[in-house]
């Protein structure tokens, strides 16, 4: 870009330039010219003058006056460069009066040095300005230079700032540059972005020159230009992703209701459909797995669960617990929590590694969920027909009344509201006091049997898990593998699925595929889940023999007749 590099140049050329180069209003290129070279002559010329700077479109240059103001007589030093009193004006020939403004030229330029020097011979007494005409030319191109190197740099930092700030919430793609403090400095081509350490995935890597998708999560208006933070964490980056993937939701027929999030580890999205010619899911998951897997190998291996929406919120809930089943839903509307009991060979898969599965399913549904197996349910119930049949009063049925309400051991009576329990059907008010009192007295007892009931617990899980596998039918070997249920079992054994090796060994996973209730994701899963439990069984069985040859080799007891 042409810059004034001295005070003869015509800034029409520039200015003209500028605006068309960089889409700047050559209007808003003058103001900013003219105010610019207003505080650089009041600094070269003194503060105190009454300057001002105005374009001359016709010279293409900037010219500078200054306005001096007629009086009696001069009272107040300071402004005196702003003012002539009325006797001297007559004397150099005015026809003024008092409160009159004469405006002067101040030339600057070297072109104007002839006029400079008539108007000091003329009126320099009034102005003097001689000694400080002297550089301001080169100060006024300088400015001039420098003015519209920043307008021009401000101008492209608005129109970056305007460009984004109308893509925040969408996708972008660039390029990593650099990176500052674990940021990733991302080059969007007109601009650049930051992504932050805290949006980005923990399993994900990037090197300088890496293309990188994310999500605009926001355009900041910075002095230092506009800062686009992006996301790669968002699970708004998954919902925008599966618009991008499917076209049934551009339209709006297949809308995506909710949408949870695990960066890295698990996505799941529960979705519906306007249309019901078109399966939400199926428009999801697309031909052989391709829409999804597009979206999965975005997110670098992440596993997306899609799910139908449901407005009954029990069905959503066991849809959004998938691939685990679910036996029984207790809602409890009060406190927007669901109880989900679950066959004791699901609890796991239910509950996730580390519990993933369901806080997904509960970010994704809204409500507080608690996931208990059968056999749990059945130890609870009976732990409380104890706890709570010990208690004054408390009969089988207020036993009923009292599980019921939600009370499930004499700790929850003890800790209850005096008045809550009054209202229970079946309670009498007048010995509410007696029974909590008896109450905390059975809490003591009720914490011992708890804690004896899980140690026994713990025990029997150890002692399960450590079965030799020769010792289980090939049904309880295929139950532990991860995903599998006793529904998924029978089908596959139906189908001539009959061990854990004839699923790992399956090739063809569109056959596999084709079992009742299993599908062509579940097949996946389920062949992954036997091949790494086949992986796991070796290696406990290398385990447990090693045990046993120990044990066999050491004398228990020393021969008769030693």
């Amino acid at each position: 870009m042409p810059t004034p590099a001295n005070p003869t140049i015509n800034l029409n050329l520039v200015l003209d330039q500028v605006a068309k180069d960089k889409g700047i209003e050559r209007s808003v290129l003058i103001s900013t010219l003219e105010d610019a070279m207003t505080t650089a002559a009041k600094k070269h010329f003194g503060q105190e003058r009454n300057l001002e700077a105005k374009y001359d479109a016709e010279k293409g240059v900037v010219e500078l006056f200054q306005a001096i103001t007629v009086v009696e007589t001069i009272t107040d030093p300071i402004q005196a460069v702003n003012q002539i009193p009325l006797d001297e004006a007559h004397k150099k020939g005015m026809e003024v009066e008092p409160g009159d403004e004469l405006v002067f030229q101040i030339f600057y330029r070297d072109e104007d040095a002839e006029e400079a020097k008539a108007q000091d011979n003329q009126y320099g007494d009034i102005l003097r300005l001689k000694t400080f005409r002297r550089g301001f030319g080169r100060i006024a191109a300088q400015t001039a230079k420098q003015v519209i190197l920043q307008r021009t740099r401000d101008a492209e930092r608005e129109n970056v700032f305007n460009e984004y700030k109308d893509r925040k919430n969408e996708i972008v793609t660039g390029i990593a540059r650099r990176f500052e403090r674990g940021n990733i400095i991302v080059d969007l081509g007109r601009a650049e972005a930051v992504l932050p350490v805290r949006e980005q995935v923990p399993r994900e890597t990037y090197r300088a020159g890496d293309r990188v998708q994310a999500y605009v999560l926001d355009v900041l208006r910075e002095s230092k230009g506009p800062q686009i933070v992006l996301s790669r964490a968002s699970v708004n980056l998954l919902t925008k992703l599966f618009e991008m993937e499917v076209p049934e939701i551009a339209e709006g027929i297949v809308v995506i209701e909710a949408a949870a999030r695990e960066p890295g580890g698990r996505a799941k999205i529960a979705v519906s459909s306007r249309d019901a010619d078109v399966d939400p899911v199926g428009a999801c998951v697309g031909m052989k797995g391709s829409r999804v897997q597009a979206v999965v190998q975005e997110l670098r291996g992440e596993k997306i669960d899609i799910v139908p929406f449901d407005e009954d919120p029990a069905r959503f809930v066991c849809s959004a617990l998938a691939p685990a089943e679910v036996s029984r839903v207790i809602i409890d509307e009060a406190n927007h929590a669901m109880e989900l009991i679950v066959p004791d060979d699901q609890l796991s898969l239910a509950i996730g590694r580390r519990g993933q599965n369901v806080r997904l399913a509960a970010q994704l549904t809204g409500w507080k969920l608690d996931i208990n197996s059968e056999s749990r349910v059945r130890e609870m119930r009976e732990f409380a027909n104890r706890s709570l049949g010990a208690l004054p009063g408390v009969n089988e049925m207020l036993v009923e009344t009292l599980y019921a309400h939600g009370f499930r051991q004499a700790k929850d009576i003890a800790e209850a509201n005096a008045e809550v329990l009054s209202q229970i059907p079946g309670v009498d008010p007048s010995r509410v006091p007696a029974m909590q009192e008896e109450a905390r007295k059975q809490m003591g007892l009720d914490a011992a049997e708890l804690s004896r009931m899980e140690r026994e617990r713990e025990q029997a899980r150890q002692a399960e898990a450590r079965r030799h596998p020769d010792e289980l039918s090939q049904t309880e070997r295929m139950a532990r593998v991860r995903g599998m249920g006793e529904k998924a079992i029978e089908q596959l054994v139906l189908a001539g699925y009959k061990s854990v090796e004839d699923i790992a060994n399956e090739k063809d996973l569109a056959r596999l595929g084709d079992v009742p209730g299993v599908g062509i994701k579940k097949a996946r899963q389920l062949k992954s889940a036997a091949e790494n439990y086949l992986v796991e069984e070796a290696r406990l069985r290398a385990e447990l023999n090693a045990e046993r040859g120990s044990s066999a080799s050491s004398p228990s007891a020393e021969p008769a007749g030693a």
